[in-house]
């Protein structure tokens, strides 16, 4: 059995994370917002789950122009959310459960209400205060144009104007300031930051934005012209490692600094990077001299086909062992539709043009939705390294594509002028009940409307169900805890068209039909399977179906 206590300081390597987001898991002060003390509160659903670490979403004093990532205070937490004191008791019970804690740290960029921030806005062009973040004088005339054509990824000129006359670059909202990553103080700062969480027992850091920190600041700035603002289309158009402001060789640098302030622990904390990078940059990020691990948005993204998934995973697998890392998984996050709607979209479908429709064009099939959901977490459970769960994909919930504009609380939608619906979605408070005024959430209502089909997702209604999303989680994480041994992956021979089929360490297999009819079940004791089989022994795997095979 894979060693994932506390004596093994390679935990991390095939772990289960489970994503928290805070103000949608659990409300404990009945404000309609989650809370720390919620998280704690709620502890007991991820050990009982059975991963082995939460990771923790930014929970800092925050305007939430970005839904926390706005942060104003790096080591602190937000009065909303609790305390200090409240996030210690959270990490001790973690802990005592048997669970790491892994935070997001949020280094490109800071809010605007961040002191640093207000003191370069007194302080004036020139000022060292202004130096920490990337402030510059415009073009035209009377400098009324921006200083080059660097976009933000929430649409729109990355460059705001101050009153003084100068701008400022965000590369994500005009409330985040990006900081100036050539700056001593600000490399400084954030090593002081990395050790005050490790510090209060934080395992581990999930790095935001990691491709982002450095600039070419170089005068004149260069203008990106028909360059994306974001996505790995643009930086496959220019030579790696060169773009403007996104993955630029320099970044390693830094994380090759933070590698010394981790391994200064013991055990060395853990840390992952999100690098929105071509796969295989991805592997620069996840070094054993810089963060170790990195989100694989590749698999993400993949498409319901075999032939696309092999070709993927083996990639990530080569990718990693080529960094010296293991590779890690994910079907959902904070920023993407949830896998239970997402999988069954057809493949050209505009994300943004559906969820302004409402999620009706085209419509969605929640039942086949959620059977794709299951077998593909199966698939990924199995499949060596770390997996990430995303809060309430245990519950099998949706996308919640319905929400009323005036509810949207995510900036896309406003900074793009109403055009771009946002991630709201993906964020809509989890239900833990069948009824109440927000399905458990908390005593009242909830910051995001959730709908009435969330009372059948609760996890009152699916805790101890037979065949319920729930239990599948709890007896796939159980059995892979026992089963995994190792990071080696045999892919079957002779595999029909559309099925997946591969062998891990002590002889079990995994089998997945992405096809759209069934096909023979290869030789094996069933362990468990995606959808219940009505006739285990017929010797046929059903379409969108994943099974676990003993030897």
């Amino acid at each position: 059995m894979t060693d994932l206590s506390s004596r093994n300081p390679d935990w991390w390597r095939q772990a289960v994370i489970y994503q928290v987001y805070p103000r949608s898991f659990a409300d404990a002060d009945g404000d309609g917002l989650g809370d720390i003390r919620g998280v704690t509160e709620r502890l007991t659903h991820l050990s009982t789950l059975g991963v082995d670490a939460l990771w923790l979403s930014p929970f800092y004093p925050s305007e939430l122009a970005d839904g926390g990532y706005d942060v104003a205070d790096h080591r602190d937490v937000d009065p909303r959310l609790g305390t200090l004191a409240d996030f210690d008791a959270m990490v001790a019970e973690a802990h005592r459960l048997g669970l790491k804690v892994i935070v997001d740290i949020v280094p490109n960029h800071t809010s605007h209400r961040h002191l640093w921030f207000e003191e370069a806005l007194r302080a004036g062009p020139g000022s060292p205060a202004r130096e920490r973040y990337v402030f510059r004088p415009g073009k035209g005339k009377h400098g009324e144009l921006p200083p080059s054509d660097w976009q933000s990824v929430f649409g729109g000129s990355a460059w705001q104007r101050v009153p003084d006359g100068e701008w400022y670059l965000h590369l994500f909202a005009a409330e985040q300031p990006d900081l100036n990553w050539d700056h001593d103080e600000v490399r400084a700062d954030f090593r002081t930051t990395l050790r005050f969480w490790a510090d209060r027992g934080v395992d581990g850091f999930r790095v935001d934005v990691a491709h982002g920190l450095a600039k070419d600041l170089t005068e004149p700035l260069r203008d990106i012209g028909d360059l994306a603002a974001t996505g790995e289309d643009a930086l496959e158009r220019v030579a790696p490692g060169t773009h403007p402001y996104w993955d630029r060789d320099e970044v390693h640098e830094i994380y090759r600094d933070w590698r010394k302030v981790f391994d200064a622990y013991s055990p060395s904390r853990t840390a992952v990077a999100e690098a929105w990078v071509p796969g295989p940059r991805t592997a620069l990020y996840a070094r054993p001299d810089e963060l170790g691990q990195a989100f694989n948005f590749p698999y993400l993204q993949a498409p319901w086909d075999a032939d696309e998934l092999r070709r993927r995973i083996i990639d990530a697998l080569a990718a990693a062992r080529s960094a010296g890392a293991s590779a890690t998984w994910v079907l959902s996050n904070h920023d993407v539709i949830r896998h239970a709607s997402r999988l069954v979209l057809p493949p050209d479908t505009d994300d943004n043009a559906w969820l302004l429709s409402g999620g009706r064009a085209p419509a969605v099939d929640e039942r086949a939705g959620l059977r794709r959901a299951r077998a593909a977490t199966l698939l990924m459970l199995a499949l060596p390294g770390s997996s990430y769960l995303y809060q309430g994909e245990e519950l099998g919930l949706p996308e919640v594509a319905d929400l009323p504009q005036a509810a949207l609380q995510d900036p896309i939608w406003e900074q793009t002028g109403r055009t771009r619906k946002g991630r709201d979605g993906c964020r809509v408070p989890l239900p833990w009940t069948t009824d109440g005024p927000s399905y458990g959430f908390g005593a009242g209502g909830a910051w995001l409307p959730q709908p009435e089909s969330f009372a059948s997702y609760a996890v009152e209604a699916q805790a101890g169900a037979a065949g319920s999303t729930l239990e599948l989680y709890r007896t796939a994480l159980r059995l892979r805890r026992k089963l995994l041994e190792g990071e080696r992956l045999t892919w079957a021979a002779d595999t029909p068209p559309g099925v997946l089929h591969f062998a891990r360490s002590q002889g079990w297999r995994c089998v997945t039909n992405l096809s759209d009819a069934p096909v023979p079940m290869p030789p094996g004791e069933l362990l468990l399977a995606s959808t219940p089989l009505e006739e285990p022994g017929a010797g046929v795997l059903p379409p969108d179906t994943t099974a676990w095979l003993g030897a």
